[in-house]
């Protein structure tokens, strides 16, 4: 630019330096001159706008590239992220698999109960048909037969099992137990319990201290006759007594009395097979 500027002195220096000029070929010249120092202020101009300009489009691009350069940070943690989350993913997947193969088995488990449950519940109804028809309408109304909570309960009253305010088996009972005996010999996989209640009379026997003894006592004459009378294995029966404490009636009344005064034969699965069930699960297949 400063090459173009100084060219029209150089010029005009020669143009004097050789003499005079005429006027018309001077402003010819001065005209030139000044074109030329117009030129060169717009190349001026232009020069220091496109220096502006540059200045700004390297800001521009200073900019874009601490962009780019936060972009790949984020893309960098972005993917870390990910490549955590696949690899806890796969974590989840094989806990929740082997979540499902738990719930799987319990599933089993639950139905192979449910299935035993049903068939013990079969074998209750069973057991309990055969014993109502096997006792005479005469019987039934001192026999009460009921399942409750998969356990069959075989009610007795007093009246007919014992000698009035005594424990032992009267004559009467014999026939009724001898088919109850045989129903419990017919389930060899069933425990009994032989439970004796009262009610709230207290007993004024020398040989019997209370209700607690005579329930008992009838209790243990009942187990005794199932043993000796009619074969049923020792191993299967359980005495007890619960006197006054277990009334199922008003003892306010003479007929919430007779209602208490009562021998259960309680017949139910055997524990130790019940326990045996709950520690040893059916292995799934």
């Amino acid at each position: 630019m400063k090459i173009k500027f100084l060219f029209p002195l150089i010029v005009l220096a020669a143009a004097v330096t050789q003499g005079c000029v005429s006027n018309k070929k001077y402003a010819e010249l001065q005209s030139r001159y000044d074109r030329s120092i117009d030129t060169n202020r717009n190349l001026k101009q232009s020069w220091q706008v496109t220096q502006q300009e540059l200045a700004g489009s390297r800001g521009q691009v200073q900019s874009l590239q601490d962009q780019i350069a936060q972009a790949k940070s984020n893309a960098a943690a972005l993917q870390d992220a990910l490549n955590k989350c696949l690899s806890g993913s796969n974590q989840g997947n094989v806990n929740i698999a082997k979540l499902a193969d738990q719930i799987n088995a319990s599933d089993k488990y639950i139905q192979h109960l449910v299935n035993l449950k049903n068939k013990s519940d079969s074998l209750n109804q069973i057991l309990t048909t055969n014993l109502t028809r096997s006792l005479s309408a005469d019987e039934m109304r001192d026999v009460d037969v009921k399942v409750l909570k998969g356990v069959v309960f075989i009610s007795l009253s007093d009246n007919m099992l014992y000698k009035s305010g005594s424990y032992q088996i009267s004559d009467r009972a014999g026939k009724t137990l001898a088919k109850i005996a045989k129903i419990i010999n017919d389930y060899p996989d069933y425990d009994v319990l032989i439970e004796g209640n009262t009610d709230n009379v207290p007993i004024s026997q020398v040989n019997i201290r209370n209700n607690w003894d005579l329930s008992a006592l009838r209790a243990s004459s009942v187990v005794q006759a199932l043993q000796n009378s009619y074969n049923v294995d020792p191993k299967r029966l359980t005495a007890g007594g619960r006197g006054e404490y277990n009334p199922v009636a008003d003892n306010g009344t003479p007929a919430g009395k007779s209602k208490n005064r009562r021998t259960q034969i309680i017949i139910a699965p055997k524990l130790d097979q019940f326990m045996s069930l709950i520690g040893k699960p059916e292995p799934a297949h």
